[in-house]
C-alpha cells in the first residue's frame, strides 16, 4: 500500500477495537498496514499495554515486519515491543510451555517432562529420520501389530497421519483419546451420507446414471480383495443409482484394532520425542492446548485482553481453539481471505474463516462441555470488508475472479452460485489501466516461456509503473514465472542458463533430486555394497557412454582417478567430510550444496544413522520429493521462478503462469498412504495383510476404502484458489503458457490461446572489468584524524536492555568476514545463519573489512575520518555498502547513519558512475535497512562539533 492515510474501510477497522470482528481482507488491500495501525491504536489507550494484546502472525518474518511498522504509530519503541506477544502460534506455544508447561505431558498420562533444553525440530527431513528410528523400535516392541506393518508400504507415512490428528486437536492419553477425540476417528456418517446422495443423483433429469455409479464401474479393476468383498453387480445395482444402503455398508467397518494401533504409535511417539528431548510444531500446540484446557488458573493468568490473528484462512482447528483459550474477553479480531487459503497440506482449514461464526459457537460449546473455559459472549460478530486494492489493475482483479469459478478438471462440478455469494469483489486503486492478459501454447513450452520473456523486456506494450507512478519499460526483474509444481521451474532454470537469460529460483526445491544430492548418493553407494549403481552415475557424469560403462563393469577396470578418489573418501571419518570432498570435486560451492550438507549433518547428528542408513534416507527423500528452502539468486535484475505457494504475500509487475498442463495443474492424483485420516470418513486402512485368504499370505486391497474413495469427491476448490493467488500477484500483466496438453483451467478461462513457435535468442552477458574496490586514500598531514565513532552519541545505547555484548558482536563479524572469504566455517547461531543467507544471495564481487579514509576541510583545517567497512558489494551497475549490527532494536540507527555516510562518500569517489547505497544488516532478523546518507556539509558540522 502506498497511501499514507487509511481508506474508509481500513479506518473503520482501525477504530473498531472492542468486540468480535471478522475481516475479509482481499489480496493487496493493505492488510498489514491496517492490522498494525489497529494494534497501535489499541496500545495507545491509557489502560492497555503491549503485554495485553496478542497479535498472531504465521511467519517469524511477518512478526518482525509487524513490529517495525507498529513503532512509527504507537508510543512504544522496539525495546518495549521486543518481547511483546507479536508472534506465531508455534513460538507462542513454545513460550507458554517453557515458562509454565514442564509437566504438561502428565495430563496425557506421560511421565516425561518438557525441559528447558528441549529443542524444537523444524527440519522435516530430520524429524522423518527420528520418526524412522522410533518406528523401528516400536515395531520390534509390538509383535501384535506385525500384520499392520506388513500392509504398510512406508511406515514413515504414519507421521503425516499423526500431524493431521494433532492439527485437528485429536490426542491420545494413557487410557484412550483425550476429550472424546475418538469421535473424529469414527467420522461423521450424516455428512458422508449427504455427499453420497449428491453423487448418487441420476443426471439429465433421471435419464443418465449417477456420477457415483459411473465411477464405480472401475470397482475391482487392478485390485485384489479378500473373499468376502461383494461383487461389482451388488455394489453398482441395476438402475441409474447405486443401492442406497451401500452408504451404510461401506461406512460401517470394524476399526477397533486400527484405532488402537494409531493410538499406541501416537502415544509412544510423544514419549519417544520427550525422552530424546525434542518436540515438533504439532507437539508444541498439542501440549499447550492440553495445558490451557486443564490448568484453569494458568489459563486465566495468561489470557489476553485483545487477540488479533492475521492470515486466519491458514489456521488449523487446534489454532482456532488455542486462540479462544488465550482470549480473556471477546475482543477478538481475525483477518484473512478465504480466496487465498492454499495451505491444506500444512493442515490449514479454510472452514475456520468460511464458517467462522458457526465454528466459533461450536468450539466454545466443546471447550465448555465439562468446565466453563470460555466465559465471554460470542454473538454479534461484525464483518468488515477491505475492498480497495493497491496492487493490481481492475482488469486483473476482475479476471482473477474467473479463476474461482472455472472447473479445474473435466469431472469438476463447480457451484458457481455459492462462490458468487461468497466473493467480495475488489476495486483497483491503480493509476494506470495498462494490462495485457494472454495465453500461449507450444510443444516447446520452456523455450516459449523464455521467448516471451525476451519479447516482454524493453517492450512498450508491457510497460510497468515505476516508484513515482510513471510508466517505464519492463526489465527482467519485473517478471516472475510461477508454477504449480517445482519440476518445471527447476528445468526452466537449466534451459535459461543455456541461453544466458538471468533467472533465479526462489523458495523450496526438491533437495534430494538435485545434482549435488544425486552425486553424493552415488559416491556413498560406491563406498557401500551397492557400488555398481553408484559407478553408473559418476561414470555417466564423467562423459562415458552406456556401452563404455557396460564394458567397465565387465572388466572392472574403473578409471584410476576415480579409484584414487574412492580410496580418499574411505579414509574420511565423518559423513560431513565425505560430502564436502564430493562437492569440492565437482565444484559445488553454492547454496544448494550447503543445504544438502547441513541437512545430512543434522540427520546424522540427531540420529544414530550409519552410512547405509543415510543412503536409504536420501533414496526416500528422492522418492517423496522432499523440499527444502534454498535461496540461489543471480542478481536484482533477473526473472524470478517460484511455485505459487512460495509467492504468497508477494507481488510482481508481470506474472507468467507456466506449465498450465493436464496432470501438472492440478497435479495428477497420487496414491494415498495405507492408513489415512479424512473428513468425514475418519480413520481408514486401504490395504490389509492376510495369511488365511486363498491359502497364501498377501497384502489385499480394502474394498470399503476403495468405494469410500469414490464417494468422497476430490476437492478442487484449493486448486482454484491457487489459480486466484497466482493471478493476483500481478500488478499489470499476466501471461499463461501451456505445452502439448493444456489443462482445463486454460481452456475455460476467458482468454484466447495462441499457438506459437518459439525462437529464443542466445544472450551474451556483458562483461565489465571489475577492479577490487580500493577505498584507501592518502592520509594527509595535519591534525589527528577522526573515526565515525567519534561523531556518534553514546547515550542512545545506554539503558538498552537485552544486549548481547561486544564479544558476541565480534564473533558475528569474524564469522561474516570468514564466510565472505570462502573459508570453511559454519553458522553457530541465528545471526550467523542470517549473515550466511545474505551473503549467499549476493551476485557480484565482495570486498570485506576494507579501510576507508575520507579527507575533509573543516573550518579551514584538513582532517581525516578513517574507518573499516564491513562489506562492499560491487556489480557492474551498482555498489552496496553494508554494515552488520547485532542490536536487538533500531535504537542506534540514527547514529549508525553517521558512520555509513562516511563510507558512502568514500565509495562515491571510487565509483562515481554507479548507483550507490548504504545499508545496515540487522543480523538477528536478517533485515536490511537502507540509510539515507548525510551530506558532506552535515558531516563537516559533526566533525566541528566533535572537535569542539
Amino acid at each position: 500500500m502506498t497511501d499514507l492515510e487509511p481508506n474508509e474501510q481500513q479506518q473503520k477497522l482501525i477504530d473498531s477495537t472492542d468486540g468480535l470482528y471478522l475481516v475479509d481482507a482481499g489480496a493487496g488491500t493493505g492488510k498489514t498496514f491496517t492490522v498494525t495501525r489497529r494494534y497501535a491504536n489499541i496500545v495507545s489507550q491509557d489502560d492497555v499495554a503491549p503485554d495485553d494484546v496478542l497479535l498472531v502472525t504465521f511467519t517469524n518474518n511477518a512478526a518482525a515486519e509487524m513490529k517495525e511498522r507498529i513503532i512509527g504509530h504507537s508510543p512504544y519503541g522496539m525495546r518495549e515491543l521486543a518481547d511483546a506477544p507479536i508472534k506465531t502460534f508455534h513460538s507462542l506455544c513454545h513460550d507458554i510451555l517453557e515458562e509454565h508447561g514442564h509437566t504438561a505431558p502428565t495430563y496425557l498420562g506421560i511421565d516425561d517432562r518438557i525441559t528447558g533444553s528441549t529443542r524444537i525440530v523444524e527440519d522435516e527431513l530430520v524429524e522423518e529420520a527420528l520418526f524412522g528410528a522410533f518406528i523401528d523400535r516400536f515395531s520390534d516392541d509390538h509383535p501384535e501389530y506385525d500384520d499392520v506393518f506388513r500392509a504398510l508400504g512406508e511406515p514413515g507415512e504414519l507421521l503425516d497421519v499423526l500431524n493431521q490428528l494433532a492439527a485437528k486437536g485429536v490426542f491420545p492419553d494413557a487410557e484412550g483419546w483425550y476429550r472424546d477425540g475418538e469421535r473424529h476417528l469414527d467420522g461423521d456418517f450424516a455428512v458422508f451420507k449427504q455427499q453420497f446422495d449428491e453423487l448418487n443423483e441420476p443426471r439429465n433429469g433421471g435419464s443418465k446414471q449417477s456420477v457415483l455409479r459411473s465411477k464405480l464401474g472401475r470397482y475391482g479393476k487392478d485390485k485384489c480383495y479378500l473373499p468376502e468383498a461383494p461383487e461389482k453387480s451388488a455394489i453398482r445395482g441395476s438402475g441409474k443409482q447405486v443401492p442406497d444402503e451401500l452408504a451404510q455398508r461401506v461406512f460401517d467397518e470394524e476399526r477397533g484394532e486400527l484405532k488402537q494401533f494409531v493410538h499406541d504409535v501416537y502415544h509412544e511417539y510423544l514419549q519417544f520425542a520427550l525422552r530424546r528431548n525434542y518436540l515438533n510444531f504439532g507437539m508444541l500446540q498439542l501440549f499447550a492446548y492440553v495445558l490451557l484446557c486443564e490448568n484453569h488458573s494458568l489459563r486465566e493468568e495468561v489470557a489476553f485482553e485483545y487477540v488479533m490473528i492475521d492470515e486466519f484462512q491458514d489456521s488449523s482447528e487446534i489454532q482456532f481453539k488455542l486462540a479462544l483459550l488465550l482470549a480473556g474477553t471477546n475482543n477478538i479480531c481475525v483477518v484473512g481471505d478465504w480466496k487465498q487459503s492454499i495451505y491444506s497440506f500444512q493442515y490449514a482449514d479454510v472452514d475456520n474463516i468460511v464458517e467462522f461464526e458457526d465454528r466459533l459457537d461450536r468450539f466454545v460449546d466443546q471447550l465448555n462441555r465439562d468446565h466453563e473455559r470460555i466465559s465471554f459472549p460470542t454473538n454479534d460478530v461484525t464483518t468488515i470488508e477491505l475492498v480497495e486494492n493497491y496492487r493490481s489493475t481492475q482488469e486483473i482483479l476482475d479476471f482473477s475472479e474467473h479463476g474461482l469459478r472455472v472447473p479445474a478438471a473435466k469431472r469438476d462440478d463447480v457451484d458457481v452460485e455459492a462462490i458468487d455469494d461468497r466473493i467480495v469483489s475488489l476495486e483497483s486503486n491503480a493509476d494506470h489501466e495498462n494490462t495485457t492478459i494472454e495465453a500461449i501454447q507450444s510443444d516447446d513450452e520452456q523455450e516459449a516461456v523464455l521467448a516471451k520473456v525476451q519479447e516482454i523486456v524493453g517492450n512498450e506494450g508491457y510497460r510497468v509503473e515505476d516508484e513515482d507512478g510513471e510508466l517505464r519499460l519492463p526489465e527482467y526483474g519485473d517478471i516472475a514465472v510461477m508454477t504449480r509444481t517445482r519440476d518445471f521451474g527447476r528445468e526452466l532454470l537449466g534451459t535459461a542458463e543455456e541461453y544466458g537469460l538471468p533467472m533465479a529460483y526462489e523458495g523450496g526445491i526438491e533437495l534430494f533430486r538435485t545434482d549435488q544430492a544425486k552425486l553424493l548418493l552415488a559416491w556413498l553407494r560406491i563406498l557401500e555394497a551397492d557400488a555398481e549403481r553408484g559407478w553408473a552415475v559418476v561414470l555417466e557424469r564423467a562423459g562415458y557412454t552406456l556401452d563404455e560403462i557396460d564394458a567397465i563393469f565387465d572388466s572392472e577396470a574403473y578409471p584410476e582417478d576415480m579409484v584414487a578418489f574412492r580410496a580418499e573418501l574411505e579414509e574420511m571419518e565423518t559423513l560431513g567430510g565425505v560430502a564436502r570432498r564430493v562437492f569440492a570435486r565437482y565444484g559445488y560451492d553454492g547454496p544448494t550444496a550447503d543445504v544438502v550438507l547441513h541437512t545430512i549433518q543434522s540427520v546424522h547428528n540427531a540420529t544414530t544413522q550409519t552410512r547405509g542408513d543415510l543412503i536409504r534416507f536420501i533414496e526416500r527423500g528422492i522418492e517423496a520429493g522432499s523440499t527444502h528452502e534454498v535461496h540461489a539468486g543471480v542478481g536484482t535484475n533477473s526473472v524470478t521462478v517460484q511455485t505459487i505457494h512460495a509467492t504468497k504475500g508477494l507481488e510482481y509487475p508481470i506474472v507468467i503462469l507456466a506449465n498450465m498442463n493436464s496432470g501438472s495443474f492440478p497435479p495428477g492424483g497420487g496414491s494415498s498412504g495405507v492408513i489415512t485420516y479424512d473428513d468425514p470418513v475418519g480413520l481408514r486402512q486401504r490395504k490389509v495383510y492376510s495369511e488365511e485368504a486363498h491359502g497364501m499370505p498377501h497384502v489385499y486391497d480394502n474394498w470399503r476404502a476403495d468405494v469410500l474413495g469414490k464417494c468422497v469427491p476430490r476437492n478442487y476448490d484449493e486448486e482454484r484458489r491457487l489459480l486466484y493467488v497466482a493471478i493476483t500477484r500481478a500488478e499489470s500483466h499476466v501471461v499463461f503458457t501451456a505445452g502439448e496438453d493444456p489443462n482445463t483451467f486454460i481452456e475455460e478461462l476467458p482468454v484466447d490461446v495462441e499457438s506459437v513457435t518459439p525462437a529464443v535468442t542466445e544472450r551474451t552477458q556483458d562483461t565489465t572489468a571489475q577492479t577490487t574496490l580500493q577505498v584507501e586514500m592518502p592520509v594527509p598531514e595535519g591534525p589527528t584524524g577522526h573515526t565515525p565513532h567519534t561523531l556518534m552519541r553514546d547515550d542512545v545505547f545506554e539503558d538498552v536492555e537485552g544486549g548481547r555484548g561486544v564479544a558476541f558482536g565480534t564473533q558475528v563479524h569474524d564469522f561474516a568476514e570468514a564466510y565472505a572469504l570462502g573459508e570453511d566455517v559454519s553458522p553457530s547461531n541465528r545471526d550467523e545463519e542470517n549473515v550466511a543467507q545474505f551473503l549467499d544471495g549476493l551476485d557480484g564481487e565482495v570486498v570485506v573489512e576494507e579501510d576507508a579514509y575520507l579527507p575533509l576541510t573543516v573550518d579551514g583545517e584538513r582532517v581525516t575520518i578513517s574507518g573499516v567497512v564491513d562489506l562492499v558489494h560491487v556489480t557492474p551497475d551498482r555498489v552496496e555498502i553494508v554494515d552488520y549490527k547485532t542490536d536487538r532494536g533500531r535504537h542506534g540507527e540514527g547514529e549508525y547513519r553517521k558512520q555509513l555516510s562516511v563510507y558512502y562518500h568514500v565509495a562515491s569517489e571510487v565509483y562515481p558512475e554507479r548507483e550507490l547505497t548504504a545499508n545496515i544488516l540487522y543480523t538477528e532478523t536478517g533485515t536490511r535497512r537502507e540509510i539515507e546518507p548525510l551530506s558532506l556539509e552535515e558531516i563537516r558540522t559533526l566533525v566541528a562539533e566533535a572537535s569542539a
